[in-house]
């Protein structure tokens, strides 16, 4: 589900500087925000029993959309046997000015979260957060948060930093209890 373009981030690599879509889609550009009750209808005239999940993700960061992915994923639950999963940047308590993880519980099965880099200052000249070096110790903040309230967690980084890096936030995610996966 793909259901914003807005990211607080500016990532090197990030894809959607380089290209419109992404394997068999032309694009993942929207011409505007879907409304939950929009999402909803066209997820009700495909055949979910095909899938296993419903994955958050696409051109921008899902929790900038909070409210509504939780309306999606609480119809979901309700009416289907897919698990959900968000893949975020963990910056959603910065965007919203609040805890966020407590409202993911029963709703949300997995979240994968993008480290990216090993420390605030190389996190910062990677990706580009519009809240600054703050928000790395955030993503850590998260990381720990959202443990609580969702079965599964782990963290991802890409492939364009060093291996002493990838090495690095392989120990962080350690330290944290989660999994760790180079994309």
């Amino acid at each position: 589900a793909n259901i914003t373009n807005r990211c607080p981030c500016r990532c090197a690599f990030c894809i959607r500087d380089m290209t419109r879509g992404l394997g068999t889609a032309d694009s993942l550009w929207l011409s505007r925000e879907p409304s939950a009750e929009e999402v909803l209808d066209m997820l009700q005239e495909w055949d979910l029993s095909q899938y296993e999940e419903l994955v958050f993700c696409g051109y921008g960061e899902p929790t900038e959309r909070l409210s509504e992915l939780l309306t999606i994923a609480g119809w979901v639950k309700q009416n289907t046997e897919l698990s959900v999963r968000i893949n975020t940047n963990g910056l959603a308590d910065l965007i919203h000015g609040r805890r966020t993880a407590p409202m993911l519980e029963g709703l949300v099965d997995a979240v994968s979260i993008s480290l990216n880099q090993c420390t605030a200052e190389k996190y910062e000249k990677l990706c580009h957060p519009r809240f600054g070096r703050e928000a790395f110790s955030a993503i850590l903040d998260y990381t720990r948060d959202v443990q609580a309230y969702v079965p599964c967690v782990m963290m991802s980084v890409v492939n364009v930093i060093s291996e002493e890096d990838v090495a690095s936030c392989r120990k962080i995610a350690a330290d944290l209890g989660v999994s760790l996966r180079v994309r």
